[in-house]
Parts: structure tokens; sequence; C-alpha cells
């Protein structure tokens, strides 16, 4: 243990157990040594320690590192950390030589560098890679279905036509704002902890801004108290992912929804569903449950964050050590659950004469027959009464307003004509519907392009 000077007694082993983080803060071993051996240089470069001293510690970090992802080296044992495992394992090689790396520097602050350096890549690789895959994905869907008419729905009933394109690239817009999230958090999260010791800096003469630069940071924290107790970033990132989760959640119920017999707008890739062990012509799509699913554990995971930080004092306290495994498996959870989701999207099969089906059935175009009338100088409200009572007849009868002859049109109002059947017709209320962010084909279209221009304007 680096803090056993104090104590006369060898710690308990079940508290030993407790107490160690290893199993879970290895996996960044990798941000351990960089930040180490910019760390060290730095010590070199002030005259902390001899400059030729901090080239020998840092090329032997640098071996550990290729030890390491070679194999050579596995990350085992009772060590309390990463931290403290990869500085015994220096001390072991270069002796004394080795003790000297952690002059001017604490647990605390190393580990917060770690961590945000860590999250940074976990970051880069959600938003830069997964979420753009989907976004393309989705983008790709609707741009093969600008025309492929089906309902949209209010409380789950039919409601007005529109594309499937257009349905679509609402769930886009919702992952381009998780996309800018995430590039907002990473902005903030980018400022360097290094430096701020256990919490009162130090007094060596450190160049904290020569590391946050060579670390990749924007600035240094300008208060060590916050540098070393701060996990804002790990809350916004879980908020992040959280709502990345519901978004995924809610695109989920929607595939369960249209691959089942009663709605039948999609079929399912053999390759992205299950069957039954008892029943053989099931189906299941298993992929968009399970991904409904982890949102509550992702959910859960941050609730757990802002109650493990709600009530405690300034600065650094050991229940912090909860951080990681619960952001951990927030990232780890968003990541699977991303790389499964769109290439199960990607392989679905549009069954468009279904979707056209469904939107010819349920009076989706009752609007558009009262806005006919509005046009003709009626008012909304009695037009609205007056298409409201035809859907009562057209429901008694067992008919559609599309199949409702003329003269019974006209024994509800005498504004209408002929021209009623094409103002109702699904297509034309599809292309009636021309205002801004509307189902329209150029609409959709414009959407895609919008999409497609966020993310490369983020590019950093």
């Amino acid at each position: 243990m680096l803090w056993k000077g104090r104590f006369d007694k060898e710690v308990d082993q079940v508290v030993n157990d407790f107490n160690t983080s290893l199993p879970f803060d290895k996996r960044m071993y990798k941000e351990d040594i960089i930040g180490s051996i910019v760390h060290v240089t730095m010590l070199g470069k002030q005259g902390i320690i001899p400059e030729d001293e901090s080239k020998v510690i840092a090329k032997e970090l640098a071996q550990i590192l290729d030890d390491i992802e070679a194999g050579i080296l596995v990350i085992e044992g009772d060590a309390e950390d990463i931290h403290s495992f990869i500085e015994a394992e220096l001390t072991t090689r270069l002796g004394d030589l080795g003790k000297k790396l952690h002059t001017g520097r604490s647990r605390n602050d190393q580990v917060a560098v770690d961590l945000r350096m860590h999250l940074r890549s976990e970051i880069d690789f959600i938003s830069g890679k997964l979420l753009r895959d989907l976004i393309d994905t989705i983008c790709e869907l609707a741009e093969a279905n600008t025309d492929t008419i089906m309902p949209g729905y209010t409380h789950l009933q039919r409601a007005q036509p529109i594309t499937f394109g257009h349905h679509l690239m609402a769930y886009a817009a919702m992952f381009v704002r998780d996309f800018d999230r995430l590039q907002n958090c990473f902005q903030r999260m980018n400022e360097c902890p290094l430096g701020s010791g256990a919490l009162a800096g130090t007094t060596y003469p450190i160049n904290r801004f020569e590391t946050a630069q060579m670390l990749g940071f924007d600035r240094p924290m300008f208060n060590s108290l916050d540098g070393v107790s701060d996990r804002d970033y790990c809350i916004e990132l879980a908020n992040c992912c959280s709502l990345i989760m519901m978004h995924l959640s809610r695109f989920s119920e929607e595939v369960i929804l249209w691959c089942s017999s009663e709605f039948k707008f999609i079929t399912l890739d053999d390759a992205f569903a299950t069957g039954s062990s008892m029943m053989p012509q099931k189906k299941n799509p298993d992929v968009a449950e399970l991904v409904r699913g982890k949102s509550g554990r992702v959910f859960g995971s941050h609730f757990a964050l802002l109650t493990m930080l709600k009530g405690l004092p300034l600065a650094y306290n050991k229940d912090m050590q909860e951080d990681k495994e619960a952001i951990f498996d927030i990232v780890d959870t968003v990541k699977i659950c991303l790389q499964t989701f769109t290439p199960m999207l990607k392989s679905i099969y549009v069954l468009k004469d279904n979707m056209r089906a469904a939107a010819a059935k349920g009076f989706i175009n009752a609007t558009d027959a009262a806005d006919y009338l509005t046009k003709k100088g009626i008012p909304f409200r009695e037009a609205y009464q007056v298409v409201g009572e035809l859907v009562g007849y057209c429901i008694k009868e067992g008919t559609t307003l599309e199949e409702l002859p003329l003269e019974k049109y006209q024994s509800f109002s005498g504004s209408f004509e002929a021209d009623i059947y094409e103002a109702i017709s699904l297509e034309v209320c599809v292309k009636a519907r021309s205002s801004y962010g509307g189902p329209t084909s150029a609409s959709v279209l414009e959407q895609i392009k919008l999409c497609r221009a966020s993310l490369d304007c983020s590019d950093r």
C-alpha cells in the first residue's frame, strides 16, 4: 500500500477486498501511464527531479504500457488500484528511482485526470462513431421512404397521414441532439485537474498549464479543491447517455409494435431476431426488447451517481470510488445497445403496402376534409362538426370517406363538390402539408440534409 507508513498492522484481507478498485479501474491503465509520463516529464523540465532521471522513468512507463498491451504484463494482484499497480511495477523495475514518480502529485488528482481522459475517449467513440452510424442509417432509410405513406399517431390512435421517412427523421432529430449534448459535455469535461494534489496543490514549482496542454486539455482547472472533488462531468455524461437510451427505448418500442402481426409494418431480418423454445412460429424482437430493458439499467446508474455525491463535503471522499463502476457500466451499456440496434435497423424490410393500407383505414384524412370546407369559407369549428358527423356516419355504415358518394357528402354540407375526393387523397394530404418540418418528400430530404450538416459542422 502506498500509504502504509503510518500504520503498524496489515490491512484485514476483507477490508482490502472491499477497498480495492483494481478489478474495475484497471481499464484506465493507458490513461494512467500517459498521465504519469506527462507528469514526470514536467518534473524534469521544471528541475524538480533531474531531467535525465525523468527521461528514464518516462521510458520505463512507456515500456510498461507496451508490456500490458502485448499481454506480457497482466494487471492482477492485491494492489489497491491501477495507480498503485503501475507505480509498484515501476518501482520493481527501477528501484528507488521509480519512487520519484509521485513527487508533487496525489492519487486524488491522478485518478481525476485518468477518469476525465478515459471518458473523453468514450465520448469520442460514442458520438464520433456509434451515434454517427445510427444517424446515417436513419437518414438512408428515410431517404428510401420519402413517399412511403403511413399513419401518424397520437394516443396510439391513427391521426394524420405522414410518411415513414418523416417518422424516422423525428428519431434522427433526437439523436442529433444527443450528439450535440455529448460535444458540449466533452468541452466542459476538458479541463485538467492534474496538479491539484490531494486538495491544496503542491509546494513544488510545477507547471500545470504545460501538463494540461500535453494531455490535450483546454486548460487546467482553476480551483484545486474542485479539481479533485468534481464529478459533474460523470453525471453530465450519465445524463447524455440516459437521454440516448430513452430515445433508443422509444424507437425500440415502435420497432416492437411495427413488426407485430397487429401492425405488420416491417419485418426483422432473421439475424436480428430470436425464436421460441416451445412455439415454432415465433419470431421475437429480442434486440429491441433488450435495448428497451437496458434503458432502466442506465437510468439506475445515473441516479446512483447523483445519490453518491449529494451529501459529500469537499474535497475527496472514498465514496467517490463508486463513480467508476456506475459510469463505466453506463457507457458500456450505451455502446453495446448502439452497436446492436444500428445494424438491426439497417436490415429491416419495410412493408410499404401494409403501411398504406393502415393509413387508409383510420379516417386520418378527416382533418383535410375539414380544411377543405374551411377553404370554402366555412368556419373551422363548423367544418370540424360536419366532418365529425361524416366520420360517425361512415363508422355506422362500415365505409370510408373515400368510398362515400358525393350525394351523401352534400347531404351534410352543400359546400362539398367533386374535388373533395382529390382533397382527401392520402398522397395529396401528405403533399399539402408543406409547412416547414412537415412530411412532404422535399421536407424530409431537407431534414436529412440538415442532420448530415449538423454532424459535419460538429467535427473537432
